[in-house]
């Protein structure tokens, strides 16, 4: 008998213009994630959906990879290890595929091993694989988060309910981008105008998503990383400016390439049709109330 655990986590959009490294928001494109123990001494993982043909299929794998690990940080040595994998979130878009799998992977540790670890616990564990806190918080606990690190490197977060009319809007292209590579094209000192800038508008962005969306087309104004990314995805940039002079709210989710609208709901339609014309992929999608949420029924497998 081998005990079965399972897993959902929602695809992330951070920054949001001027949110950088704080601001998240999950998405309801979400994979869904099975995993057990095996007595076979073998690590294999089946994947469909998005990515299937070409990650790894192997302890490479990044949830396998954070299943070992953090089962051994529980206390339980991983001998055996088979996962299923569902996608739906595209990869290397700005999606937060790699948050996902690195969240999927220490929820279903802590399943494993019944340690049932904290939200605190696991977003700890999240930010040290992740190194930045924007897309794991969202992840983990749904709508819209703000998440910061303390002087000691300790990560926090909040999440709140996201304003009903709030309605995103993706727009996905084909191409994808190395988010190592996208943070790379920041500077490491920016004027202090562009930070006051910057910390107005994400004040403002909070306002506008969780009360009244009116401010969103400001709000969303950035100066600390579009402009320096921009040689990265131009036809990003191109649509993100289509986008606006319609006055709609986009800017580039997470790393990029892929393009947010945060619409209001007049707006969807008039978005749609912007981002198909350019190319893109348009996905209207909602905002997932709820982060990853495990199967907490333990299913036993009889072995063939």
């Amino acid at each position: 008998m081998s005990r079965i655990v399972s897993v959902s986590v929602p695809a992330t959009s951070a920054n949001l213009g001027p949110g950088y490294d704080a601001l998240g928001l999950a998405l309801e494109i979400r994979d869904f994630v099975t995993a057990q123990f095996t007595d076979d001494n073998k690590v294999t993982v089946e994947v469909t959906g998005q990515g299937a043909g070409k990650l790894p299929t192997n302890e490479s794998h990044l949830i396998a990879k954070t299943i070992i690990d953090a089962c051994k940080a529980f206390g339980t040595e991983v001998t055996g290890l088979h996962v299923e994998c569902k996608n739906a979130i595209p990869q290397g878009r700005g999606l937060g595929s790699s948050a996902a799998a690195i969240v999927a992977g220490l929820v279903l540790a802590s399943e494993l091993t019944y340690a049932r670890a904290s939200e605190d616990e696991l977003l700890q564990m999240a930010n040290a694989i992740e190194g930045h806190p924007d897309n794991v918080a969202a992840c983990l606990l749904g709508a819209m988060t703000i998440a910061w690190l303390e002087d000691d490197g300790k990560a926090n977060s909040v999440s709140m309910n996201v304003h009903p009319d709030v309605s995103p809007v993706l727009g996905i292209p084909q191409t994808e981008l190395d988010t190592h590579k996208a943070r790379g094209l920041i500077p490491e000192m920016i004027a202090h105008v562009d930070a006051a800038f910057n910390a107005g508008r994400s004040a403002l962005l909070v306002t506008a998503m969780i009360g009244d969306p009116d401010f969103l087309l400001e709000a969303t104004e950035d100066k600390l990383h579009q402009p320096f990314r921009a040689q990265a995805y131009p036809e990003s940039i191109e649509l993100i400016a289509l986008l606006r002079e319609a006055e709609i709210a986009a800017c580039i989710s997470g790393a990029g390439p892929t393009v947010i609208a945060l619409c209001t709901s007049d707006q969807v339609a008039q978005a749609s049709e912007i981002i198909a014309k350019s190319g893109f992929t348009a996905a209207p999608v909602a905002v997932a109330d709820q982060g990853a949420i495990p199967d907490n029924n333990d299913v036993e497998a009889q072995e063939d």
